[in-house]
């Protein structure tokens, strides 16, 4: 199956679910092993160590230091990896907010993490952004 790649129908089906947990991100050096302990929803490599996006109390239970407590919102339609837009519609009306957000994009869907004290005003803006198209 393709995802979507109209701006107005990935904004009107985007369904934006808010999963549990509260998640953070951490860095190891790039040399290191991630520990098989931790389970990151997120990996990922730059030059100056590996992020990962884990529960806080992973992060806690292995005396990782970390930053930006989140909540994750999946806009759970299925958006092509080459539409155009969406994320940018999006992240511009959480600016306009002034929410601050971390945008993924992975095969499926795109992911949005959240200050953990704005994530019902985010789902709030995200759902009337739906609704008005």
């Amino acid at each position: 199956m393709t995802g979507e790649r109209d701006l107005n129908a990935l904004l009107r089906n985007m369904k934006p679910e808010i999963l549990d947990g509260t998640f953070v991100f951490c860095t190891v050096p790039a040399s290191e092993p991630i520990s098989t302990a931790l389970n990151p929803q997120l990996t990922f490599r730059e030059q100056e160590g590996t992020t990962l996006v884990i529960l806080r109390e992973e992060a806690e239970a292995s005396g990782l230091r970390y930053a930006f407590a989140s909540r994750l919102i999946t806009l759970t339609i299925h958006s092509a990896l080459d539409a155009v837009g969406f994320l940018a519609a999006i992240t511009a009306r959480l600016a306009e907010a002034d929410i601050s957000v971390n945008a993924v994009s992975a095969f499926h869907h795109d992911h949005l993490f959240v200050p953990v004290e704005r994530a019902d005003e985010a789902m709030t803006v995200l759902r009337a952004m739906s609704a008005a198209k």
